[in-house]
Formats: C-alpha cells, structure tokens, sequence
C-alpha cells in the first residue's frame, strides 16, 4: 500500500503541473495577494483534483457518457464560466490588495475562484485517470472505501505541489512595483479570458456546424 501512496501523491504533483487558467490564477494571487492568497488557490485547485479522483475511481463510466452527451454544453458554460472569472481578475485592485496584505485575512475568494474554474473544466477527470493508468493505479484500486489512502495522497500532492509554487512565486513579489502587479492583473485576467472564449467558441461551433 505505501507504493500505491507514494504513487497517487506523485499523481497528485502531475495532475496539477501544466499550466493552465488555475495555474495562471496561482501565480497572479501569489504575486498580487502573497503565498497565503497563492495556496489557498492552490487548495481550491487540490479539491477538485480530489473530487475527479474520486469520480475516476467510483463513477468513470457513469461520468464518460454525461460528459460526451453534454459535452457542447460543458465547453460553452465552462468557458463562460472561466472568461467571467478572467473578467473579474482584470478589474481587480492589487493595490488595495497589497496594502492590506501584512496582517489581512486570506478571502475566501481565493479558494472560490480555482474552484470554480476547476469544476468548469470537468474533462480534467480523464488526466487524473490517465495518470492512475501511467503509475499502475487504475486496476489495482479497489472500487470501495479501502481507497481512501489513495484519494487523499492525490489531495496531499496536489496541495504540496501549489504550496511549493505559491512559497516561491510569493518571494518575488517584493521585486514587482505595484503598478507591475497591475499590469501583471491585467494580462493574466486577459490570458484567462481568451481561455474561457475559445471553450465556449469550441462549444458554440460544434453545436452549430457539425
């Protein structure tokens, strides 16, 4: 079992690695906002990497065809979902943000918004999968709660892995003037919003054209 623990806690760290909207959303939070701001992002994405493993591990074939049936419309909401939150970003005020920063409280925004842009991208449930079939997961998991060792040290790497990302993307904030956490805002919320455009594109154009 220590093998299997080690691997899904290696999961876990891959699961989260590539870069993407959450882990563009990290590195703005961490800069603007401090490794406080940047982790508990980073935990909102752990949480949906720990909800899709326990869907790839209970419900696979059950979630494999809701997402091909609705797949048009998963790419539509979910991209709407994800340019809003890009919005959002783009408007926000580091400045505020910074100042506050040295005895403020974390907002709970934080965690919401790499949740929500976490769920909004439920495809990410066949990574997970994919990454339990690299490592020698997939079969050997039992399909009962003995797995839970499993589930939890996908959690545990998640989290290791933007605790890591947050602690040393935080520690070059104090090189950034804050009219470059501004800008910095801004291209990311931008970056994000292109994102979020192109799912629902992708979703709108396969409606319509094929």
């Amino acid at each position: 079992m220590m093998l299997e623990i080690i691997k899904a806690f290696t999961v876990g760290i891959c699961a989260s690695a590539p870069l993407g909207p959450i882990a563009i959303l990290v590195i703005q939070k961490s800069l603007s906002g401090g490794h406080k701001a940047g982790f508990i992002a980073g935990l909102g994405a752990s949480v949906v990497d720990t909800l899709y493993a326990v869907v790839a591990i209970f419900a696979l074939a059950v979630v494999q065809e809701f997402l091909t049936a609705h797949q048009n419309i998963i790419l539509i909401v979910g991209g709407l979902v994800v340019a809003i939150l890009g919005v959002s970003m783009s408007v926000s005020d580091p400045f505020r943000k910074v100042k506050k920063n040295a005895g403020s409280k974390v907002s709970v925004t934080d965690f919401m918004q790499a949740l929500l842009m976490g769920l909004s991208n439920p495809g990410a449930v066949f990574v997970i999968l994919a990454l339990f079939a690299f490592f020698g997961l997939a079969d050997k998991a039992p399909h009962d709660w003995s797995v839970m060792p499993i589930i939890l040290s996908v959690s545990a790497g998640s989290a290791t892995y933007w605790f890591c990302v947050s602690w040393f993307l935080s520690h070059f904030r104090k090189k950034f003037e804050i009219r470059t956490i501004l800008w910095i805002n801004r291209v990311t919320g931008a970056i994000i919003i292109l994102i979020g455009i192109a799912l629902s594109g992708d979703g709108i154009f396969n409606v319509f054209f094929r």
